[in-house]
């Protein structure tokens, strides 16, 4: 695997490196000892699928607080999606800035997401499935968000009147939240 770093501290695009022939090809997509080496957090407790029927459909910015704090590996394994961080972390340099990168199936590419970041993407075709580990379990108490198209941030995404579940549509303007 390949890691690259995003201009978000903490945060990589990870890139499979393929191993192809006649049969098609072979990639790793996780392991233990390459993630430590990069110093991300290796704790698997949680793996979710997201399937998104049309293209335009946002999910997003969400993140849980400490002490449910979560990374996450985020993989679109069909179809295509614009995925989005926003750093949250209070004490961190590029805090309440975004970075935010094209996945695919095609592709191979997925984003690691360190604890403190909000996570969100939006489907740039129909029927996308889309692949989360995460390093902590679901803790609904736990669980906040920022309003997709909150000013403080200035996401410039690749569609305008995305669908939306009325939560993600409601998050009142940021105000700097408690992470814990």
């Amino acid at each position: 695997m390949i890691f690259r770093a995003t201009p978000l501290s903490g945060a990589f695009v990870v890139q499979t490196e393929r191993h192809e022939d006649d049969r098609g090809f072979f990639a790793r997509t996780w392991c233990r000892r390459e993630f430590e080496r990069m110093g991300l957090n290796t704790e698997l407790s949680q793996c979710n699928i997201s399937y998104n029927r049309r293209r335009g459909t946002l999910r997003g910015m969400h993140w849980q607080a400490d002490p449910f704090a979560e990374a996450k590996l985020i993989r679109c394994t069909r179809g295509t999606i614009w995925d989005v961080i926003i750093d949250l972390r209070d004490d961190s340099p590029t805090y309440a800035e975004y970075f935010g990168v094209p996945l695919s199936g095609e592709n191979a590419r997925a984003l690691y997401v360190p604890e403190g970041m909000a996570h969100g993407f939006v489907t740039l075709e129909d029927d996308c499935e889309v692949f989360y580990q995460m390093s902590q379990f679901y803790e609904p108490a736990s669980a906040r968000g920022v309003r997709w198209n909150d000013p403080a941030f200035s996401i410039r995404w690749p569609v305008s009147d995305p669908i939306l579940h009325p939560r993600d549509a409601s998050y009142p303007d940021f105000a700097k939240p408690s992470l814990v």
